[in-house]
Order: structure tokens, then C-alpha cells, then sequence
């Protein structure tokens, strides 16, 4: 007699208890889900299947990373400082200016060169210095292999950022991935209008504090040496020449809040410990009592306000022109953090919700008819066995329902096709199963033997095939994006519930039924 231990029977149980359970939710409607998810504790299964945008519509951004002005910057940053190295060593030169991925420098004496080239080095290790024929001139490049790693750095700090935003936005499940060398895909299900969340993207959020250079204040527009000109968003027309180097950076926050002061709207915020301490350094100054320092946000000055006393509480606010909604805005950007290069809308589509449910009530009837037809034919073909295989099926269905609502995966179009192609799969275990069991009948067997020996047999053949499908599917999820990911997620999760259900969840059907019933034949 066959014998399944208890422990396995109890596990095979719970399995199917806990995915009617995880899957349940599916059936509720969005606003129970929320209530539930407020008012019931953690535990208590409340995720439903997320639909892709295919499916429920939305909108799709494709956003290109702008890695030039990342490099611009670099190449800025290398000539301010390049300048007071050059100055401490005393060495003498005519010009020193950015150039394309990187900077030059005119010497006034070409004996000068090897220091300034162990100077530029030390600088960045990623340069290539070249001397130039008359031995007067030195220009520092980057390589293709630093710009490729500048560029994988640019790209991976702005999906982190994007993500951010997103999330801080309220928009649920967005999916962000990268495509290409500089090019971010964003697609937003269920955002028909996307305009706020592209207002969100299209701003840096570079936040810098900056001593104000009262003595050429609104004198030029040329940046100098040490100081820079920004427009004022307080004074429209009126600029001010602050200082280069910034007091504070908008990665010494650790939150910004929206507030409101006597002004009007306002922008609280409060600075780590290294910010708290160095702008408490500052304000302590009594060179910088009643001076103006600057609040700077993507090259504009926010405000301007003079230093009355030492600020050393690590909190301070942000106000200005603002209305209630770009307090609102200024507050998640400060939150999410700064991009590290801008970002551009190459192409934006949208795919309306009409659409989506089309695709949803086509993908059900698919689905639909494919049980169907597969529960039909298996009862026809081998009686009760194949009732058993349909329980084990539509369990199966089940599992995939609730492995996917746990993992909070998203289910598309490509995805469904996935789910139908595994009706299939799971059904073709039990087929190599019941037919070698006939064989082993007709051999003269006994029913119990033919049973057993059936599913012996059969464990190498069905492992074999669900393992190169396994693969496949791998190779998809790794290799593919968008849809093809879709389909590779629920065609993986569909093999591991089938081997389940056909080796495990029908065999202990079986076997239930033969130790209950004890027949004479079994009707394969």
C-alpha cells in the first residue's frame, strides 16, 4: 500500500489553505482593500495582483538622463580645483579653462609640466594628461572607461531618485527601469494626465546655501573667479554674485515638511549633524553677523535673508514667493533628494483605460476557455483521475494568484499568455503519469504498484521538462524587459505551482481515494 507520512499530507494541506487565503483579496474591489488595510492588522492578507499598464491604462515616459551636463560639471569642477593647487605650489600660468571631459592649462614655464601633471592626477585618477608639442600646454581628459562608469553612476543615482519622487507622488506601482545607455523608461498605471509627475522630474532640486558677496552684489552677470551671478526668484530682474563654495548641500537634510510662517507658505527642514554643525559654525562668525547668505535651488536664489543671530538648532526654513502646492512640491523634491544630471521627455504615450479593461476581459475569457477545454478533455479521457487533475488545476490557478499578490508582481498582457501556457504545462504531468500507468496495468501490476512505479518513473521526464522550461524562463526574466519580464514571472511562478500540484497535490488525491475506496479497478 502506498503510504504518504502525515507531515506531508498537513504541508500539502496548508499550501492550499494559505493560497485560497493570499489570492482572496483578488476578488474585493479596490476601496475594501484599502479599508482593510487600515483597519486590519499587518497580517492579515489584504494585497491584490498589481495590473500592468496594458491592462489598467496609464501613462509611459520615456526620460533621457542629460549625461553631457554631468560631464560639464565634472570638467567645472576639476578647474576650480585645479586653480588653488596651482596657486599653493607656485606655479605660474596664462590661462586655465574646462574643455570637453575634462580641463587644460597654459603654463608660463615648461619646466613646470611634470608637477602639474602629478598635480592633475592626484586630482582625479581617471584622467589621461597630454602635453602639448611646445611643452607650455597640459589638458587632463577623461577616459571612455571613467565616462562609461561617470555614465553607469548617472543613470543608477537617477532611477534611485525618480523612484523617490514617485513614490513620495502617491502613484502606485510605477514601474522605472533603465533602457539603453542614458534613457530611463517610466510608466505610471492608472495616470492618465502625467503632467504633475513630469513637473516633479523636470526639476533637479540642487539645494545649496551660499554666503552673498555683498561688495559686487547685482554688478555683473559674468561668473568670477570665486563667485557666481544667479538670478533672484524674489526680485524678478535682480541678480546676486554669491560665493562658489557652498555652506550647506541639499544632501545634509534629513527632512523637508511644507509649513506656513507670517510670510506665507514655507519650507521646513532640518540638517544632519555635520550641517547642523557647520552652519551653526557660520552663523557663529562675527564677520558674518548681518551678512546676507543665499539660498540657492537649481541656479535660482530662493531668498536671500541676512544672519541676525547663530542658527545651531539643525532646523531652519526655506521662504519665499511660494504658493501652498510648490511648498508642497519643494518639500518631496528636498525629501527625495537632488538628481544628479537633468532629465528630458523623449516620449510620453498613454494607453486609456477603456483599453486596459478590454485587454482584462479578453485575457479572463482566454483563460476561461482554456480551463475549460482542458478540464473537458482531461475528464473525458481519464475519468475520475481526471477530475482530480482539474481539482489540482484550478488549485494551481490559485497558487499562481496568490504567490504573485504576495510578491506584489505585476500581471500584463504578455503576462496572461504566460498564465494560459501554464493551463497547459500543468496539465501535461498528470497525462505522462496516467498513461504510464496504464502501461504498468497492462503489464499486470497490481494498482498500488502501478501507482507507484507510474509516478517513479514519471519523476525524471516531468522534472526534466519543467526545469528546461525553467530556464527558458529565466533566460527571459534576465534578458528581456517590459512585457517579455512579464511573461518570464508568471511562466516561472506557473512551473514551480504545477510541479507542486501535479507530483505532490494529485498524488495525494489519488492515494486518499485508493485507501478510502479500496477498488478493484481504477477507472484510466
Amino acid at each position: 500500500m502506498i503510504y504518504i507520512e502525515t507531515w506531508k499530507k498537513i504541508l500539502i494541506v496548508l499550501v492550499c489553505v494559505l493560497s485560497l487565503i493570499y489570492s482572496a483579496p483578488n476578488l474585493l474591489d479596490q476601496a475594501t482593500r484599502d479599508k482593510m488595510a487600515q483597519t486590519m492588522p499587518g497580517f492579515v492578507p489584504h494585497k491584490a495582483v498589481n495590473l500592468g499598464l496594458d491592462l489598467q491604462g496609464g501613462s509611459h515616459l520615456l526620460l533621457k538622463v542629460e549625461l553631457g551636463d554631468v560631464l560639464t560639471q565634472r570638467a567645472d569642477t576639476l578647474v576650480q580645483s585645479l586653480r588653488p593647487e596651482l596657486r599653493e605650489a607656485k606655479i605660474g600660468y596664462t590661462r586655465i579653462a574646462p574643455v570637453p571631459n575634462g580641463v587644460r592649462v597654459s603654463l608660463r614655464a615648461d619646466a613646470d609640466v611634470d608637477q602639474v601633471k602629478s598635480i592633475m592626477r592626484k586630482l582625479d585618477s581617471d584622467l589621461t594628461v597630454l602635453v602639448s608639442e611646445d611643452g607650455k600646454t597640459v589638458e587632463g581628459t577623461l577616459s571612455e572607461v571613467a565616462m562609461k562608469k561617470i555614465a553607469d553612476q548617472t543613470l543608477g543615482q537617477s532611477i534611485e531618485i525618480v523612484r523617490r519622487r514617485v513614490d513620495e507622488s502617491g502613484t502606485r506601482e510605477p514601474v522605472i527601469a533603465r533602457q539603453g545607455d542614458d534613457r530611463i523608461v517610466l510608466q505610471l498605471p492608472g495616470v492618465d494626465d502625467p503632467q504633475r509627475i513630469k513637473e516633479i522630474l523636470g526639476r533637479t532640486a540642487k539645494l545649496s546655501f551660499h554666503m552673498v558677496d555683498t561688495g559686487r552684489s547685482g554688478t555683473s552677470l559674468a561668473e568670477g573667479g570665486g563667485t557666481r551671478t544667479l538670478p533672484s526668484a524674489d526680485m524678478p530682474g535682480v541678480d546676486i554674485t554669491i560665493f562658489r563654495q557652498p555652506i550647506l548641500t541639499g544632501d545634509m537634510l534629513t527632512n523637508a515638511q511644507p509649513s506656513f510662517q507670517q510670510q506665507g507658505p514655507a519650507v521646513s527642514f532640518n540638517l544632519n549633524s555635520v550641517g547642523a554643525r557647520r552652519f551653526c559654525d557660520v552663523t557663529s562668525k562675527p564677520e558674518n553677523i548681518g551678512q546676507p547668505f543665499a539660498i540657492v535651488l537649481d541656479d535660482v536664489v530662493i531668498s536671500a535673508p541676512a544672519i541676525r543671530e547663530p542658527i545651531c538648532g539643525g532646523a531652519a526654513q526655506i521662504s519665499g514667493s511660494f504658493t501652498v502646492e510648490e511648498t508642497n512640491d519643494l518639500a518631496l523634491l528636498l525629501r527625495a533628494g537632488a538628481l544628479p544630471a537633468p532629465l528630458s521627455v523623449m516620449e510620453e504615450r498613454t494607453v486609456g483605460p477603456s483599453l486596459g479593461a478590454d485587454s482584462v476581459a479578453a485575457g479572463k475569457t482566454a483563460c476561461l476557455m482554456a480551463l475549460l477545454f482542458v478540464i473537458i478533455l482531461s475528464m473525458a479521457v481519464y475519468g475520475l483521475f481526471g477530475v482530480f487533475a482539474s481539482v489540482a488545476l484550478l488549485l494551481n490557478m490559485v497558487m499562481i494568484m496568490a504567490i504573485m499578490s504576495v510578491l506584489q508582481a505585476t500581471l500584463t498582457l504578455p503576462g496572461i499568455a504566460g498564465i494560459v501556457l501554464t493551463i497547459g504545462l500543468a496539465v501535461d504531468a498528470n497525462v505522462l503519469v496516467f498513461e504510464r500507468m496504464k502501461e504498468e496495468l497492462r503489464s499486470g501490476r497490481s494498482i498500488n504498484s502501478a501507482l507507484d512505479t507510474a509516478y517513479r518513473r514519471a519523476l525524471t521526464t516531468i522534472t526534466d521538462s519543467n526545469l528546461t522550461s525553467l530556464i527558458a524562463a529565466l533566460v527571459l526574466f534576465s534578458f528581456g524587459t517590459g512585457p517579455i519580464k512579464g511573461f518570464a514571472v508568471t511562466m516561472t511562478i506557473g512551473i514551480i505551482t504545477s510541479y507542486f500540484c501535479s507530483l505532490a497535490l494529485t498524488r495525494a488525491m489519488i492515494v486518499t481515494w485508493l485507501h478510502r475506496v479500496k477498488p478493484k479497478s481504477i477507472p484510466v
